[in-house]
């Protein structure tokens, strides 16, 4: 991870996903970047009043974030940046063209002439972005330096795409990865594959001398968010790892990652489908 870009809109959301990214920045030596985005109905209501209080604004409450960071990170390379655009669009494509980048943005926010900003653009940002998008709601009391990565495994060929991510956190943060079989439907063929699935994740983990435990775990499919969600929480685990849908398939159903998108209580990493990654079965 050489890249952070975190999208503000100066929401607690957005405070609590910066404070997330600047605790992955001092691990990773990573360079941070804050993004503020310049909206089309704020440019509309400028131009219509001859005046760009509203962007000055931001300017100054920018360089207000970027200095809470550089206190809390002294030795992090940490830039400001202003677009102009749709929200997602902006920060996707920025993203897009760093290298080894992950964006950090809260869940919900506040733009004021956008409604609903990060909360109704979070899903669009995630289907957008070429990089990991990490997600977190605003009244998350977590602890940011990971100690548990929970990572769920289901029967597709790109669940171990996410592993890659997971490791590399891990290791920067000498935290354990938990691998959690996602059994269904609950039969032999299922579980033959889960088996396989944990086995080459462990070797992953093993590989790169990361602690790890696990387990497999038969759910039933109306129920497979609140499974996740609550062995996570049994294992206080304080970061959870999933596949973006590409296709309708069971854990990366978008049904599925909707939910837990809007209900963890926790960080949220959402690893975007690149290369399929499979594996003997």
């Amino acid at each position: 991870m050489k890249n952070i870009v975190v999208g503000t809109d100066f929401s607690n959301s957005a405070m609590t996903a910066m404070r997330h990214a600047v605790a992955l920045a001092i691990k990773s030596n990573a360079t941070l970047h804050l993004v503020w985005v310049k909206t089309p109905g704020a440019q509309s209501v400028e131009k219509e009043n001859h005046e760009d209080n509203f962007t000055s604004h931001s300017q100054s409450k920018l360089q207000e974030w970027v200095d809470l960071c550089k206190k809390e990170s002294p030795e992090s390379q940490i830039n400001s940046v202003i677009l102009e655009g749709k929200v997602h669009q902006e920060i996707t494509r920025f993203a897009n063209n760093l290298p080894e980048t992950i964006i950090v943005m809260g869940a919900h926010g506040a733009s004021g002439f956008e409604e609903g900003y990060i909360g109704n653009n979070a899903f669009r940002l995630i289907n957008d972005a070429e990089v990991p998008v990490l997600i977190m709601r605003e009244n998350i009391q977590i602890n940011r330096d990971l100690h548990k990565i929970f990572v769920p495994i289901d029967i597709s060929f790109e669940t171990l795409q996410k592993m890659k991510l997971s490791i590399e956190l891990a290791k920067s943060f000498a935290a354990q990865v938990y691998l959690f079989g996602v059994v269904y439907p609950n039969n032999v063929e299922t579980r033959h594959i889960i088996n396989v699935q944990l086995r080459h994740a462990a070797d992953m983990c093993d590989e790169a001398n990361v602690r790890y435990d696990g387990e497999s775990f038969t759910v039933n499919n109306n129920d497979v968010c609140n499974t996740i969600l609550k062995r996570a929480a049994e294992l206080d685990a304080n970061l959870i790892t999933i596949m973006r849908e590409e296709q309708e398939t069971d854990f990366t159903a978008s049904r599925n990652m909707r939910q837990i998108l809007s209900t963890c209580p926790m960080p949220l990493l959402i690893i975007p489908n690149r290369n399929v990654f499979s594996v003997g079965r």
